[in-house]
């Protein structure tokens, strides 16, 4: 039986780890409070990844525009930092499609410290 059970759960992981769009089913799945403890890590993580992400997107592009000097530059880590978001988010869901952790150092602890006590 535990079969029958098991692609569900790993599906709805996998859908929080899709950039950007998996952050709401994530924001979902903590603030109902429930889901299993892996359910719970990976919505955490995800939220992480989509807040760090959107905060560095916004601050590089208000500096993008308010700059004459630094703009190309700038342009270009945003559009660094918005690939390697996507790019960890796909190897994150490819780790979880091989049944390995889908924890990644520093953002799970992260994640932990601040979305477990207020979202959990």
């Amino acid at each position: 039986m535990p079969n029958t059970q098991c692609p569900i759960p790993k599906t709805q992981l996998l859908l929080y780890l899709i950039p950007i769009i998996g952050f709401f089913p994530s924001l979902w799945t903590l603030y109902r409070g429930q889901g299993s403890r892996e359910q719970l890590a990976i919505s955490r993580l995800s939220i992480t990844l989509a807040v760090t992400w959107l905060l560095g997107y916004l601050l590089l592009a208000t500096g993008a525009a308010t700059s004459d000097f630094f703009s190309l530059r700038l342009f270009i880590l945003n559009s660094f930092l918005t690939s390697g978001y996507f790019l960890v988010s796909v190897w994150l869901i490819l780790r979880l499609m091989q049944g390995k952790s889908g924890r990644l150092p520093g953002f799970t602890n992260l994640a932990e410290r601040v979305f477990g006590k207020y979202l959990s």
